[in-house]
């Protein structure tokens, strides 16, 4: 009986070995990767049923590298292993493209409930988040995440919110430096900052960068 087949994105290496090593007894690892552009190019190819993905990706975040892994194939099951407790994040994850959502000071054993259930074709939430939801959703059912940065403006400003020149940013996006600058200014214009600080601030606010 075949296996399934799990794919790991987290940017620290021990956690990853970590996983490994508690998954291997009963799925396949298939792969690794420790930032989302690789995540986004190795996942395809190895054709895994589930990929643990943390959202605190470098060079693309894992909240937008789920969701270009949840298109690119739109079978596969993703489940979020975070540091971040904000339920705004945790909702946005779910609604979009996420199955199972869970907190990285749980323990082991629920990382493997949670693939099981999800693996099974249902939802996985750890307890604690799904309380935050709970009392999120009595106090305003209606809540929206406003968010109106395009994809390549996301893009853009992560890496700068991570200390790369535009030069540095537009090789690793495949761009020129003129058009990262265009997309830098058409932010800072768009929200009204004034700094490399604010785009920091907006960076953070955004989920693109972590503050831990």
């Amino acid at each position: 009986m075949r296996r399934p087949r799990i794919f790991l994105a987290d940017d620290h290496n021990m956690l990853l070995d970590a996983y490994r090593r508690l998954l291997e007894p009963e799925f396949e690892v298939v792969g690794t990767a420790s930032d989302g552009k690789t995540l986004i190019r190795l996942a395809p190819p190895s054709m895994p049923d589930l990929v643990v993905i943390d959202l605190g990706l470098p060079l693309l975040n894992g909240m937008d590298a789920g969701a270009q892994i949840k298109a690119i194939m739109p079978k596969v099951r993703l489940v979020v292993v975070t540091m971040n407790e904000d339920v705004e994040v945790a909702v946005q994850a779910l609604r979009t493209w996420a199955s199972g959502f869970l907190l990285k000071k749980c323990a082991g054993t629920e990382l493997v409930a949670a693939i099981r259930e999800v693996l099974a074709g249902r939802s996985y939430i750890t307890p604690h988040t799904a309380h935050q939801i709970e009392r999120e959703f009595i106090r305003d059912p209606a809540v929206q995440c406003n968010k109106t940065l395009s994809v390549r403006q996301r893009e853009v400003l992560q890496l700068l919110a991570e200390g790369m020149t535009m030069k540095e940013a537009a090789s690793v996006l495949c761009l020129t430096a003129r058009t990262v600058a265009f997309h830098k200014y058409s932010i800072m214009e768009q929200f009204n900052l004034h700094t490399n600080l604010d785009l920091l601030r907006l960076a953070i606010r955004e989920h693109l960068v972590s503050t831990a």
